[in-house]
């Protein structure tokens, strides 16, 4: 498989919005001048694009990053010709005559030489089907008030504008507390309604604003009606005076710390952190030491800002030893979110097998930076012959490592700095604990990974068990399975796996169920 593809396609509005742009051309050394390549981002996306530009100019190519009659090579992925020309015509540049117009392998291929190879076979070409030299506009999607609203995440377009946060906190509230007593039905319950009224593009005003939608169960309208009428809800208030909530909410807050934990430390009667930090008889964890050691940055909101100068650092370090590594910032960051509580990499390399060995040489430069704090890397477990998981929230077998990183402020930036004091003098912390988790995935798998780690749970809960219930398949973050025709489903990027579910393609930013 010889395609740089990934899947990373965020749309234009967000372009400007922490984006990292790609290098000048003039920052790597040219070596082939005669040759001056433009690369499209229709279809491909604005990050995915970018990659592409920095691998291209660290081989020696020029890229520019605006189409002018400098430009030799044009590179667009998943165009027809017929597309491509339309699309020049629309930026008066009908004549194509000055341009070389080519499919993205090429790009690929040259970066596997290391030189220019002939383009001759990459070349798009008109098609003999008039059907494709017609002006394609894409698909027009009804709008919300004339369509009935799906039961799956996978097919309503959220985005993070959430009209209904009031209910939906108190969803969440109600959820976790199924989810610490392990009670699976109401929590996913209130996290399906949450979902649905996260989705719609109003305020509930009245109850019969939500009649017709899915997942309105009596328990669900029960606190609806409560806010509608009072103003709150008395059932969300006794959860939150609920010791056993109060306490599983603070011992799950630990880095390290799950249900089975929390339980232990409540049944040893133990009710705060404090509790947990005064008995000497408990026997943590590295990752639990980890995690109370910096309790309080881990608990505070990593921003955007913070993230970026995370994807800096893991990026350095990365091309270092991969020069034409994919790294992607995924999770609630790349659904456009600009706070989260930690920050996710996935990682794949296009043109060689040297993922097992990544992420111990990042470590050990990372050590010796002084910037880890704490790390733990779990090797792959993947077989290439096992199914898909059936389980919708199955835990995935790429390498990963779990880490806490030291990210130093910027100077005059105390905003959140730690004053310790000792007998003699006053130290003020520069920096801040922020947890990393870096994914490896090979290249094959790059896709399927990629939709999975950017989430959010619902939407990946719900593709899961549309691919399973509605198209026959089994899906996770591996592979796709046809159960009928017992075959592996190829996909080189996200809309690949939406086209075989035959879902509309929606947006990372449109994913926040």
């Amino acid at each position: 498989m010889n395609k740089i593809q990934t899947a990373d396609v965020l749309p234009k509005r967000k372009k400007q919005r922490g984006m990292q742009l790609s290098a000048p051309s003039n920052s790597y050394k040219i070596q082939f001048n005669d040759i001056v390549i433009f690369i499209l981002e229709r279809k491909m996306g604005v990050t995915r694009r970018m990659f592409l530009m920095d691998l291209a100019r660290r081989k020696g190519f020029r890229v520019e990053n605006e189409l002018s009659d400098s430009v030799t090579h044009i590179v667009a992925e998943n165009n027809s010709c017929a597309e491509m020309l339309q699309w020049l015509k629309g930026r008066r540049m009908g004549d194509r005559s000055g341009f070389r117009l080519l499919d993205v392998s090429w790009l690929t291929a040259c970066m596997e030489a290391g030189k220019p190879v002939d383009s001759e076979k990459y070349r798009l070409l008109i098609s003999r089907d008039p059907r494709e030299n017609r002006n394609l506009s894409p698909p027009r999607t009804k709008p919300v008030t004339s369509q009935k609203i799906s039961q799956y995440a996978c097919q309503r377009r959220t985005t993070s504008n959430n009209y209904n946060k009031k209910f939906t906190d108190a969803f969440e509230i109600l959820a976790e507390n199924y989810e610490f007593r392990e009670n699976e039905g109401p929590c996913l319950a209130f996290r399906r309604a949450a979902s649905v009224l996260k989705f719609l593009p109003f305020t509930v005003m009245k109850a019969k604003d939500i009649e017709g939608l899915p997942w309105m169960g009596e328990q669900v309208k029960g606190v609806i009606e409560d806010f509608l009428e009072e103003g709150e809800s008395p059932r969300v208030k006794t959860v939150l005076s609920c010791e056993y909530y109060r306490s599983f909410k603070q011992f799950t807050s630990v880095f390290g710390v799950g249900l089975k934990t929390s339980e232990k430390w409540y049944r040893m009667g133990l009710r705060t952190l404090e509790d947990v930090q005064k008995d000497k008889s408990l026997k943590l964890t590295r990752m639990q030491r980890a995690g109370l050691l910096h309790y309080e940055d881990l608990i505070s909101c990593v921003s955007k800002a913070e993230a970026d100068s995370i994807a800096l650092i893991v990026k350095d370090i990365v091309w270092r030893f991969s020069p034409s590594a994919l790294v992607t910032l995924t999770g609630g960051f790349r659904r456009g979110k600009k706070t989260g509580h930690d920050v996710d990499f996935l990682i794949t390399i296009p043109e060689a097998r040297q993922e097992e060995e990544l992420l111990h040489q990042v470590i050990d430069v990372w050590k010796k930076q002084g910037l880890l704090l704490y790390y733990d890397i779990i090797e792959s477990t993947f077989e290439k012959t096992k199914l898909p998981s059936r389980k919708v929230d199955a835990l995935d077998h790429f390498q990963k490592c779990f880490a806490i990183l030291k990210l130093h402020k910027e100077r005059g930036d105390h905003s959140s700095s730690i004053v310790s004091y000792d007998s003699t003098e006053e130290e003020v912390k520069d920096w801040k604990a922020i947890r990393v988790d870096l994914v490896v995935s090979p290249f094959e798998q790059y896709a399927f990974a990629l939709l999975g780690w950017s989430g959010s749970r619902q939407f990946a809960r719900d593709l899961r068990r549309y691919a399973t219930h509605e198209r026959k398949m089994m899906l996770d973050n591996h592979a796709l399975y046809d159960k009928t025709k017992r075959i592996f489903l190829n996909a080189v990027n996200e809309e690949d796996i939406f086209a075989h579910l035959d879902l509309d393609y929606i947006e990372p930013w449109e994913r926040n169920a």
